[in-house]
Parts: C-alpha cells; structure tokens; sequence
C-alpha cells in the first residue's frame, strides 16, 4: 500500500501563488508554481513565491513539476524553484512556451531543455504513480487538469477551469475524460475555488462574444478596448468581433504583451483575417465608426495605459470626444478604485465607458453549479477545496456537503498542511515550512517585515536625518547639527520645530560625550528616542528619525596648532 501525502506550499486561504505537492511513497510530484502580484501594502515588492524551503530540502525526491495553464499564478515562480531544484518540467505547448520565456528572462536558458509539451493524451509513468492529463476550459488555451494515479486512487487536481459547453473547440472540456477518470476512482480531488461563493452563473462565451460584436456595430465612434493581457479567450473574441463588425483593429505598445504574441506565433490566437489588424500611421486616415484600438497594457493590465490615453500622455492614442472606452475586463475588487478613476477621466475628456460587467457576470472560473457537476462526474472519496480565500473554500467545501461528501472527508487546509492518506484513512498529521516570499528586484526573500514597516512609515511620515560631527578626545560637538526632512515637514515653514530639535541634539551630544561610559550605540538610540518623543509630541508624527553621528578623531583647536 502507498502512503500518500498532499501539501498546498500556495494557493491556500488566497487567490493565485498555486503549487501543490502531491508525495507519493519516496516520490515528490509538483502540481504549478506561480506567484501573486502585491497589493498596495507591500511597498516596492514586485512579487509574491511560496516559501520553497520543502522542496529545496527534498530537491532529491522530486520527480517533476507539472503545470496546468499559462497564467503567472500557475507558473510564473517556476524560475525561482528551478534555480535551486532542477527536475524535469511538464506543460502544453503554449504553457511551456510561455514558461520558457520567464525561464529565460532569470537567465536560466541551461534549463530548457528539461522542459517537456504534452497533451492530453499523455501518460508519463514513474515509480510510484503515473501522471495524465485531461482538457479543461479557461481565459487561455491549452490548460489542462493533472492526474497522479496510485494504487490508492487518483489525486485530480483542475487548475483554474469552468464549464463552458459552447465554448470553442481549442478552449473545450473533455467531459469524456472526466467520466472515465471518475470511474477509475478518485481517491481526492483539489478543484478551484475562486467563485465558489459566486450566486450567479457565468454567462457562456458565446454570449459574450455575440455582446462584444454589437457594441463595437452600435458605437458611432472609435471603441477602445481594455483587457487583461493573459486572457487570450477575451482577446480572440475581441479579434472575431473587429472582423464581424467591419472594424479595423489597432493593437496599442510597440509590441503586444508577451503572452498575447506568443499566443498568435503559436496559433492560439486565430486572426480571423490579416485585413482587420491597422498599422497606427492610418489610424488618423481611417473612419472613427471603423476603428477599434486594443490596450491590454505593458504588464497586461490595461486601466494605467488607458489612463495615459484620456491624459494625453500615451505615445499613440488620445482619447477624444466620442470614444467609447470598453473594459472587457472582470477587475478584481483591489481594481474597483482604479477603475472609478479611469472612468472619471475618461468622462472628463469627452469619452464614455462601458463594461462588460454591466449586463454579465464573466469568469475564467468555476460557478457553484460547474464545482457540484464536477464531484459527480468525479466521485472523489475526499474533496480539497485550493485557489481561494478561506470563506471561498469553505462554500466549496459545503457544495461538497451537498453533493453528499460528509464534512469529515473535506480538508479546509492553510499552507503547509500535511493531508496524510495513510491504512486508508486521510487525516491532516502535521505542517512543513510555507509562507510568502518577497521578491524585490534580484532581491528573494531578503525583504522582511521590518523593511516594510520602514518603508510603510517612509511613505506616510517621511525621514527626520540629524548629521553632526564630533570629537570624544576633545568632547565636544564641532560640525553642527545639520536636520533634513523628507517627507515630513517643509524646512521653510518649521524652522522653530527644526531649532528645538538642534538644541536637543547638541545638549544630547553633550551629555553622551560628557560620559564616562561612552557608547555609539546608545548616543544614536537615545537620539533617535527623545528627539521622536519631541516630534510625535509638537506633530502627531512618527518620521524614520536617522542619526548619523560622525568622528574626527585628529581634529584639533586652532590654538593648539
């Protein structure tokens, strides 16, 4: 009998940064590796890993990484792991296209040839579990669900997938697949959980496609289209609704985002006819009613390029009376801010806005509806909701209730969990390391919570600096003290609170310097302790106060010379 293990290092108790173990016997089986772009409060950081201590650890077990679609929250920590755990990787053509190119990018070139396309009609054996893969429909194509088949069951891992019955042939569910993994036996099943609390059904996307199509036939003026860059199902319908409109289609940047042009090499994008796609020296030659102007934005979000259009600032469009902008978009409720804003400058300038949230509810993710289908398709014996926030697993796991899997058999995790199929009873043992890992430049995980709280205090009350120079042997304090602010009051208008803070800083100095017991470190605490007092006192502010505190040790008075 196997003993198997499964342990979410991300994806759990939060959306996106997915990478799960599955351990089966001796062997480590890595389902995705992606990361999660920050929010406001993580000053600085570009990205946010999971924490791949276990895995460095038992670098020697693992036997692969397997990864479901193309998207950064499924595979854009991968060149962050392969830095230190070198296995083979397994993906689609367009997933291990676009994995390559960050591989690249983090200058592991050496390691693509480690790299393996599959379909999914493959089956990979290993010794303890084979791997097999199954069509699954999302915003990109080629995404698949895993399989790791035991002699205990099947562990089934989806990905971020949704039912779409009329959804096109290279975006379909291979639903016979999913009968027949489900009467094989599914031992668990780790299904996505981002709409899991959703009330309402996604609508299909060929209803989406048909609105896209009338809004660009019912616009008098150019329609500027907004969407995320990753969502190549929203931008192939966008491709197929130029062309049914008789609208030119204008793709704004130098380049597309990189996603979106790989996509196109690779045929995953179908342009429906070369004819539709304008160079922008005929933008201005071509009628308003017959153009359409695509921004999907240099990282793929397009809300700051728009606003770059309706500022005047954008190096090729400048959003005029009579544009409709078109957020094709579903943001995410950190962007709700964001996308007020946008529409209230675009308004400002004559332009109008439309979403397509308006009149539908659109996802690349599973509806309650889509999940219950799936466990019966799957039968699974226990259910293991991954890719949401807690409350978000949580209704997953009462979908599962309604399904008839008893409460017993759904394992609501936090990262790190240890879920142990052992003598035929699954139970949650113990927890390995797991966590986020800051990531800031070249910079992995040398970022910790003290430089936040820095750097969140530099940003909302500034840095208070206090240079002096000093002499122990003559005690006493011979250049300055020179006080700079930034961030905190203006110099010009503060010179009584800048004064007292001198005089402070000189009797401080003095007292140090007057001291049998000198010491560096205690001068520039007890600065930066009683001159804060002071300023959080005459202000109601805690600036970074930073000492810097300078010896001349051969300095001498002039008499003595």
């Amino acid at each position: 009998m196997s003993t198997i293990k499964i342990i979410p290092l991300g994806g759990i108790r939060e959306e996106g940064k997915n990478l799960y173990v599955v351990e089966v016997n001796e062997s480590i089986f890595v389902l995705d590796c992606g990361l999660v772009y920050p929010e406001d409060e993580l000053l600085g950081i570009d990205v946010v890993i999971p924490d791949f201590t276990y895995l460095e650890e038992n670098a020697e077990r693992v036997v692969g990484i397997f990864l479901t679609h193309g998207h950064a929250d499924s595979v854009g920590a991968l060149p962050y792991l392969l830095a230190s755990v070198d296995v083979p990787v397994f993906g689609t053509e367009l997933t291990i296209e676009l994995a390559s190119i960050s591989a690249r990018s983090q200058g592991l070139e050496d390691r693509l040839e480690n790299f393996f396309k599959i379909d999914e009609n493959t089956e990979i054996e290993f010794e303890d579990a084979t791997i097999s893969f199954f069509r699954t429909t999302h915003t990109i194509p080629d995404s698949v669900g895993i399989v790791v088949k035991t002699d205990e069951g099947s562990i089934v891992y989806t990905g971020d997938f949704k039912f779409d019955p009329s959804a096109s042939e290279m975006y379909q569910t291979d639903f016979g697949r999913l009968t027949d993994i489900g009467e094989s036996g599914v031992l668990a099943l780790l299904a996505d959980s981002a709409e899991a609390e959703s009330s309402v059904e996604n609508v299909s996307d060929l209803k989406i496609t048909q609105e896209i199509t009338e809004t660009f036939r019912n616009s008098s003026g150019r329609v500027i289209v907004g969407t995320i860059g990753s969502n190549i199902a929203r931008i192939q319908q966008v491709f197929d609704a130029a062309y049914e409109s008789g609208r030119t289609l204008f793709i704004a940047g130098e380049e597309l985002y990189e996603i979106v042009d790989t996509a196109i090499q690779l045929d995953k994008i179908v342009l429906p006819s070369r004819r539709i796609i304008g160079q922008f020296d005929q933008l201005e030659s071509t009628e308003d009613n017959k153009v359409v102007i695509l921004e999907t934005g240099s990282a793929g979000e397009p809300l700051k390029s728009i606003q770059s259009m309706a500022q005047g600032r954008h190096p090729q469009v400048t959003i005029k009376e009579g544009d409709l902008v078109y957020i094709t978009s579903t943001p995410s409720i950190a962007m709700e801010t964001l996308v007020a804003r946008t529409t209230d400058i675009v308004y400002s300038v004559g332009g109008t806005v439309k979403e397509i949230t308006d009149n539908f509810k659109t996802s690349g993710h599973a509806t309650p509806n889509d999940l219950k289908l799936l466990m019966k398709f799957m039968q699974p014996k226990y259910v293991i909701p991954v890719n949401g926030e807690y409350r978000k697993l949580a209704a997953h796991g009462k979908l599962a209730n309604e399904v008839g899997i008893s409460n017993s058999n759904v394992f609501i995790a936090a990262l790190g969990d240890v879920i142990e199929y052992k003598n035929g009873t699954m139970t949650m043992t113990k927890q390995v390391q797991a966590g986020d890992v800051l990531v800031d430049g070249i910079g992995v995980g040398d970022i910790g919570n003290v430089v936040l709280r820095d750097r969140r205090i530099l940003s909302e009350d500034g840095i208070f600096v206090i240079v002096a120079t000093i002499s122990r042997r003559l005690g006493r304090v011979l250049v300055g003290p020179q006080i700079t602010s930034r961030g905190f009051v203006y110099m010009k208008t503060s010179l009584d609170l800048i004064e007292a803070c001198s005089d402070m800083t000189i009797d401080i100095l003095e007292e140090h310097l007057a001291s049998d017991n000198f010491d560096w470190s205690n001068l520039k605490s007890d600065l930066r302790e009683k001159i804060g007092k002071y300023l959080f006192k005459e202000t109601k502010r805690r600036p970074v106060v930073l000492p810097i505190i300078m010896e001349a040790s051969n300095y001498q008075l002039p008499e003595e010379r």
